[in-house]
């Protein structure tokens, strides 16, 4: 059987440990093709490059066993170049990853981890986001792989919905202290921000985003309750941002009567 044609990005860069990790899994599957940002693009959501020119170099030998891309572009970039330019045959999988801290709750709206599965995702493309709680650059990566590779050879076996794809988070825990895998929904959690103001030497203010992350959500079926709890944590996402049970409520409302 043909093997199946696998797409690795991330938001951290090529050269971060987490995507060389990423890399090193789920070659055991298939086929890798590596399209990743050529410097780090966290918090990028799902930006795309539209006022400026865009670069791609294969940056990999022509023999190498993976081929691999950098783009100067962001992570949903990435997935376009990928699919666009780069390959001429169906993307089985893509995995975006590991990212170096965490996705859970509110911060999938802001990830670039996350932008590039979702990019896949409306590409029909089964995609998976891995992240580790660790946002250190020489975060241990080693408890991860054998959920990371259950996981990856469940979305081949099954494949996932249209319109749906998958967010992982790992706990920054040693191996043996990792409970398993938890099916769940993600936390209402937020940030409490504040702007970090400072003066440069010239006497012009600067500011750093700062804050707090809070969670207020008490249920024990969220992702941040099972990685608090030494889980990993398995959210299933979808891109249609319809609040459906509001549709009729808003149809109660005056719109369609004539001035």
């Amino acid at each position: 059987m043909k093997k199946p044609l696998i797409l690795v990005t991330n938001d951290d860069g090529i050269t971060a440990p987490g995507i060389r990790t990423l890399i090193d899994i789920v070659s055991e599957f298939g086929e890798v093709i590596v399209v990743a940002p050529d410097s780090p693009q966290s918090g990028m959501g799902h930006a795309i490059t539209v006022n400026k020119t865009l670069h791609l170099d294969r940056i990999s030998p022509e023999n190498a066993p993976v081929t691999e891309y950098t783009t100067s572009g962001t992570p949903a970039d990435c997935v376009k170049m990928a699919k666009y330019e780069i390959l001429n045959r169906k993307i089985d999988l893509c995995v975006s990853g590991i990212n170096h801290g965490s996705n859970s709750a509110i911060n999938v709206i802001y990830s670039g981890t996350m932008s590039a599965v979702i990019e896949a995702g409306i590409e029909g493309i089964p995609s998976i986001g891995f992240s580790l709680c660790d946002f250190s650059w020489g975060a241990d990566f080693s408890a991860v792989k054998p959920y990371i590779r259950k996981i990856v050879t469940e979305v081949l076996e099954n494949g996932l919905p249209k319109g749906v794809v998958l967010n992982v988070n790992i706990p920054k825990l040693p191996a043996e202290e990792i409970k398993g895998i938890k099916i769940c929904r993600q936390a209402n959690a937020k940030w409490i921000e504040r702007f970090d103001k400072r003066q440069s030497p010239f006497g012009k203010d600067y500011y750093w985003l700062a804050g707090e992350f809070v969670c207020e959500d008490k249920g024990e079926d969220t992702d941040e309750w099972a990685l608090n709890q030494g889980y990993v944590s398995i959210v299933p996402v979808q891109f249609d941002l319809t609040a459906h049970h509001y549709i009729q409520e808003l149809n109660n409302w005056e719109f369609h009567e004539k001035d």
